[in-house]
């Protein structure tokens, strides 16, 4: 049991993870500020594809914090049935055609594990799950797992500060850069270039693709794997599509009010250029060619129209893992740093505010501390 008492935390970041993690600390009778550089989810959960899965293959530590984080989103679903905002109608996923394609070995895999998978040739998908155009789907067939859904984030984080607010937490936006502030060992507030010090007893860094960075400045590393990422949203239309389509050349997910959410990694890696001041330059003609493409796999091939884009760094470990939890190096200076941020939201909110308010380790964390890059 840690000596010291939380009263007070300051978070840095209006993301998923830090929400979550600031709503959990406030029901838990903690003084919580959260700070960021502009409005809620304006970094990579404004641009996450926020599918709700633990398809494929991991470690057996990730694969149990995705499942539990996929059980916290099934509790809100019942608690919000009406939510148009989070669904859980299936993920639909093939590979290209040729030697690289694993999915019956994916397949063989999930069914091992117990994650509820059926494997299906292209004539099957119709009877399983409507809107795919079977004439895309590659000759090994393809997965559907009918537990996988999606959640819109910047809706659900909306629906959490809702509470947070309720329950006294403070939300203070368009703070610009902020710095974690070290004194004698201990993290005692935080920073901002707006010249304001918010004190407090401990400190969650929950910035995105900003952590490595910003943990560095406290003498911290983080091993750092962050791609550039472009989420397309498309402008409303009429179809049929339940499931996330997870395919060679694209992912497509449902989203609120008949839209879809479009993004692909060639179209990231070809389509962004970043300039020397650090913005984002698009070139349209791959957005075009990402549009085509997800047309391709939806059923009438649909035109599709843009209505917004988003591109920014996308938050991924150089190892691939979640980086969760404190430093043992800088008392009361905890960090939330992952990929999949989406499905791991809820279930690490509620942990890191368990290890927060506790100063206990939870066990489930326990392969994601921050230490395993110092070695390195």
């Amino acid at each position: 049991m840690n000596d010291n008492v939380i009263s007070s935390t300051v978070i840095i970041g209006a993301g998923i993870f830090g929400v979550s993690t600031g709503l959990q600390l406030a029901r838990r009778g903690i003084r919580v500020t959260i700070v960021n550089d502009g409005p809620p989810a304006n970094g990579a959960s404004g641009r996450s594809l926020s599918w709700l899965n633990s398809a494929r293959m991991r470690s057996r530590p990730y694969h149990l914090l995705r499942m539990a984080g996929i059980d916290r989103y099934r509790t809100l679903a019942a608690r919000n049935p009406d939510a148009d905002w989070l669904r859980f109608e299936g993920g639909l996923t093939w590979d290209a055609e040729g030697e690289g394609n694993e999915i019956v070995c994916a397949f063989d895999y999930e069914t091992s594990i117990g994650y509820d998978a059926q494997h299906l040739s292209a004539d099957q998908i119709a009877s399983v799950t409507p809107g795919v155009d079977a004439r895309a789907v590659t000759s090994p067939g393809a997965i559907f797992n009918p537990g996988e859904g999606w959640v819109d984030l910047p809706r659900l984080i909306d629906h959490l500060l809702e509470e947070f607010l309720t329950l006294g937490g403070v939300l203070i936006t368009d703070q610009g850069k902020a710095r974690v502030v070290v004194e004698g060992g201990r993290a005692i507030g935080v920073d901002t270039t707006s010249g304001t010090r918010f004190k407090a007893d401990a400190v969650l860094l929950a910035t995105g693709p900003a952590v490595p960075e910003m943990a560095a400045d406290s003498g911290q590393t983080i091993g750092d794997g962050t791609p550039i990422a472009l989420l397309v949203q498309t402008k409303r239309l009429d179809h049929p599509l339940k499931a996330v389509l997870n395919t060679p050349r694209v992912a497509v997910r449902p989203a609120p009010d008949g839209t879809l959410s479009l993004d692909a990694d060639w179209a990231a890696d070809q389509g962004v250029k970043i300039n020397p001041d650090g913005s984002y330059e698009i070139d349209h003609s791959v957005v075009v060619a990402l549009l085509e493409e997800a047309s391709k796999v939806l059923e009438g091939n649909p035109k599709l129209e843009v209505a917004s884009i988003g591109v920014g760094g996308k938050p991924i470990p150089g190892d691939g893992e979640p980086v969760l939890g404190a430093f043992k190096a800088i008392a009361g200076y905890h960090v939330a740093f992952s990929h999949s941020g989406a499905t791991l939201g809820l279930i690490v909110g509620e942990l890191q505010a368990f290890e927060i308010a506790t100063g206990r380790e939870h066990p489930m964390l326990a392969s994601f501390r921050p230490e395993r890059f110092a070695a390195h």
